[in-house]
């Protein structure tokens, strides 16, 4: 699926320190904890809770944040749609990443099992 070249440029230029609020707020709504997104965001990056503190307090962009990540191997297995984009599909290479961790939180605040969020791990 192609996305426009500004949408993929506004993807890239959000900051996580934006973003991570929201994913927080919409977790805990739904009975999950910081500790289980912490959790999510390590497994699909590698970056421990420290290191996501860390990139939050520095206001990196998506687009660094992705680049410096140890993408998860199995972060592929992340599909369907998620704000009406088919995930698999997406061409731009960060735009697909954030949109695995939106799917992510998502999945998590639906009170889906951890052990199928992380796909198995």
């Amino acid at each position: 699926m192609s996305t426009s070249s500004n949408h993929d440029e506004r993807m890239a230029k959000m900051t996580f320190a934006s973003v991570y609020p929201h994913y927080l707020a919409k977790v805990e709504k739904k009975g999950r904890t910081k500790e289980e997104l912490h959790q999510v965001i390590e497994w699909l990056t590698g970056y421990d809770e420290e290191k996501q503190q860390e990139l939050i307090e520095q206001k990196i962009t998506f687009q660094t944040f992705f680049q410096n990540a140890k993408l998860n191997p199995n972060a592929h297995l992340i599909t369907g749609l998620i704000c009406g984009y088919r995930i698999e599909e997406i061409e731009n290479i960060t735009t697909r990443q954030v949109r695995y961790l939106d799917k992510l939180v998502d999945e998590l605040s639906k009170g889906r099992k951890m052990e199928k969020v992380l796909r198995g791990v």
